[in-house]
């Protein structure tokens, strides 16, 4: 069930608890098999703790890093009318307001959609001129990574 490896008083012991029952368990001590009675009032252990390693006189290995998770896949941003310039969220975030709508004309640097990640308000500023084709998110929106928040075409 569970083992042990203690030192009593400067003198190690091997102890492996074999069964357990109610206030009876079956215990071997450095080979040696005892009936033990747990005294009335003495909880049982629950979940017996993990026995310890026994020791070793070679070096321990050295701790392997633990991979990290890989990052999650951006959202597949579905794409614009041929020809057209879609503009995505640059991360996660809520749309606070959104300065365009369809028809508006806008030039290279003109903000299109106030979004809010991390605490920060974010401008996200159109990356070409042309014509707002589409206007695919509204105020209160969550956005995820990649998704597109507005198309602009020639115009």
């Amino acid at each position: 069930m569970s083992r042990y490896d203690l030192v009593i008083n400067g003198t190690p012991y091997s102890v492996e608890i074999r069964s357990l029952s109610g206030s009876r368990a079956t215990v071997a001590v450095n080979g040696v098999v005892y009936e033990v009675e747990i005294p009335t009032g003495v909880p049982a252990p629950a979940q017996p703790a993990p026995a310890a390693p026994p020791p070793s006189s070679q070096p321990p290995e050295p701790a392997q890093p633990i991979p990290a998770a890989p990052a999650p896949e951006p959202a597949r941003p579905q794409a614009g009318p041929e020809g057209a310039e879609t503009i995505t969220a640059p991360m996660p975030g809520h749309i606070l307001s959104v300065a365009v709508s369809e028809g508006d004309a806008v030039e290279v640097g003109d903000t299109v959609v106030v979004m809010e990640a991390m605490k920060m308000e974010n401008e996200i500023k159109a990356h070409v001129a042309g014509k707002v084709l589409e206007v695919r998110v509204s105020q209160g929106q969550d956005v995820g990574v990649g998704e597109v928040l507005v198309v602009i075409g020639a115009g």
